[in-house]
């Protein structure tokens, strides 16, 4: 049996915590991470934290716990863009 695939795209830029804005598994998840590559976003591989995010709902805005883990990849989005925190609200 093969494993299903799964996605979640999140949004932060200019919001003050970042929300879930696509998530989906197999084909739906194949066109997020297309679309992500489309836009040149970063994308992180993170079985548990996709796991995690994919529970919530669209729109819905990471809770607390999870800040944490999503801090590492934005942090890495980031480093990778050479941008500095707020570089994306201008």
């Amino acid at each position: 049996m093969s494993r299903q695939r799964e996605a979640v795209a999140l949004a932060y830029g200019k919001l003050e915590t970042p929300i879930v804005v696509a998530k989906g598994s197999d084909e739906v998840a194949l066109a997020i991470i297309a679309e992500a590559k489309k836009q040149n976003v970063y994308i992180a591989q993170d079985a548990q934290l996709v796991s995690a995010l994919s529970r919530l709902d669209l729109e819905q805005e990471i809770p607390r716990d999870l800040y944490v883990a999503v801090a590492v990849v934005l942090s890495w989005a980031y480093w990778l863009k050479d941008m500095k925190p707020g570089d994306e609200k201008r």
